[in-house]
């Protein structure tokens, strides 16, 4: 597997706090092409063989914001065993419905974007239903839960201009942690 040429952004990058833009139809080849990239990438970062190669940090989504391109458009690779991946490409993400119940990830969040230790807990829904649309302009539902809820809502954040550590209390970064479930 050949890396693919994507530069990631800081998050010193004022373009991360900014909204990104409605996605029309059809998609150009380039757009096609990013997307396919940004999916390499991030399976490439979960394979330890490239990941070292490459001196790569495991990331598990990407938002086209984080890439420069301000754009409703993010991609999250998940592994389900041994180098098998599931693939989403969702364009135009919008939340419809979420769960009561909410949760955190014990480790913390993480973001290739943001290049240091964060200490502190988001509150994100268990459960979440999104309306979007795939990759030739297909409408669609789809319901995630735990850590894909979690990472679906984390790149829907970046579509907004948000960043996880923007949702952490400065103040007091564990608040409340006794009223959310840990995964």
């Amino acid at each position: 597997m050949k890396l693919p040429n994507i530069t990631i952004l800081d998050e010193k990058e004022p373009l991360l706090h900014q909204t990104s833009a409605k996605v029309t139809f059809p998609l150009s080849k380039e757009d096609k092409k990013h997307i396919e990239d940004m999916l390499t990438y991030l399976k490439m970062s979960q394979i330890e063989e490239y990941a070292e190669k490459y001196d790569l940090r495991a990331g598990m989504g990407l938002a086209y914001v984080q890439t420069g391109i301000l754009k409703r458009i993010f991609v999250i690779v998940e592994e389900l065993e041994n180098h098998t991946f599931k693939n989403y490409v969702i364009i135009n993400p919008e939340i419809i419905s979420h769960s009561e119940e909410q949760i955190y990830v014990g480790e913390g969040e993480g973001c290739l974007s943001v290049n240091r230790e964060i200490e502190g807990i988001v509150p994100r829904y268990a459960r979440v239903t999104i309306k979007a649309q795939d990759i030739d302009g297909n409408p669609f539902t789809i319901r995630v839960r735990e850590d894909i809820s979690v990472a679906f809502q984390h790149e829907i954040d970046h579509l907004n201009g948000i960043l996880f550590v923007d949702r952490i209390n400065k103040q007091n970064p564990y608040q409340n942690m006794e009223k959310y479930r840990e995964i």
